[in-house]
């Protein structure tokens, strides 16, 4: 399956539509910038790489049509779009990078000419798309000896394909273990409220040729204690310094299950996932969805008690106790974090 997540074309953003599948396989032209907020909201595009990618070309998408040369004007409309861009989601640190790389070559390059400063952000946008083509693809590389021939590998959501620019972070190890010649099961957790594991992973999966069994989110344990699983991997959304990660909601659970059974748990990421400045995982900002994701089955039929109320984040954080590797496009990152962190993911 040859797909790009996110490309630019015909002047526009072209994204794939990942509410519409598995049923339909959707392309949609992104032209102005208040559409790409509501596809980042709705989750018409999502996964923190991909985020990342689709920042950098929303950031020149909303900076575009800037007429004239008043370079104070054009920073201030920069930030503008970067912060309207800030708004859509706040957990993935992927989302703000992308903005903040943008941001940071107009303002290294404020003497040039607007039409010029234009022309390297577009160059920018570029960049962060083929970084993270290659940064998912190094991921898989440095995953090759965690995975042997025979394994059954659990995971959750979508870090695929679909969560990146065209290849993944944590199913792109299974895509390299696949590679190698080695021959992987997997079982892929639905992930609710909006089955992300459901209709995205065991999609893409199947069209690469991997072999995958769905189950609810409720029978990892059973899964786990039958011994049908012998490693679990995960995407991120933010990773802190100390190396507590955000991810879906979910993983927290699974994380647990896996230490309390002695199941390696390996989450998936570039250095780009990473947050410094945040010390630990309290401190991510974790995004509180609409309550009609739970009490309807995608917004169309009610499945609860009108009024009831509801508790629902889109994710969580697992601590880095409960974490045995961190698998990095500069590498693996292993215990004690806090300082291999920094070795690795800085240098």
């Amino acid at each position: 399956m040859n797909l790009k997540t996110i490309s630019w074309k015909n002047n526009s953003i072209r994204i794939i539509d990942q509410t519409k599948l598995p049923g339909k396989l959707v392309f949609l032209k992104i032209r102005s910038l208040s559409l790409l907020w509501r596809a980042i909201k709705e989750l018409k595009v999502r996964g923190a790489p991909a985020l990342g990618g689709v920042a950098g070309l929303g950031v020149y998408l909303g900076i575009k049509d800037f007429k004239g040369d008043d370079k104070k004007a054009f920073l201030r409309k920069l930030k503008e779009v970067s912060d309207y861009l800030g708004s859509s989601r706040p957990t993935a640190r992927n989302l703000f990078w992308g903005i903040e790389r943008m941001q940071s070559v107009a303002v290294n390059n404020r003497h040039s000419p607007v039409p010029e400063i234009k022309k390297l952000l577009f160059a920018q946008a570029q960049k962060i798309i083929e970084e993270d083509r290659q940064a998912c693809r190094r991921i898989g590389f440095y995953a090759a000896r965690f995975f042997h021939d025979g394994d059954a590998v659990l995971t959750i959501c979508n870090a695929g394909i679909l969560a990146t620019i065209d290849y993944g972070t944590a199913l792109g190890a299974i895509y390299r273990a696949k590679e190698d010649g080695k021959r992987l099961k997997v079982y892929a957790c639905e992930t609710r409220p909006l089955l992300q594991g459901a209709r995205l992973t065991t999609w893409e999966l199947r069209h690469q040729g991997v072999d995958v069994t769905l189950i609810c989110d409720n029978m990892a344990a059973s899964l786990m204690r039958e011994g049908k699983v012998k490693k679990v991997i995960t995407g991120a959304d933010r990773i802190a310094a100390n190396g507590d990660t955000a991810n879906k909601i979910g993983t927290l659970g699974l994380a647990v299950l896996a230490n309390y059974h002695k199941i390696p748990f390996y989450v998936a990421a570039p250095a780009s996932t990473f947050d410094l400045k945040i010390k630990n995982g309290r401190q991510i900002p974790i995004e509180q969805r609409d309550a009609k994701e739970v009490t309807s089955l995608f917004f169309k039929q009610p499945i609860t008690a009108k009024g009831v109320k509801v508790y629902n984040p889109a994710f969580d954080v697992t601590p880095h106790e409960l974490i045995t590797a961190i698998i990095t496009d500069q590498g693996v990152v292993e215990p004690p974090y806090s300082k291999n962190i920094r070795k690795i993911i800085c240098k």
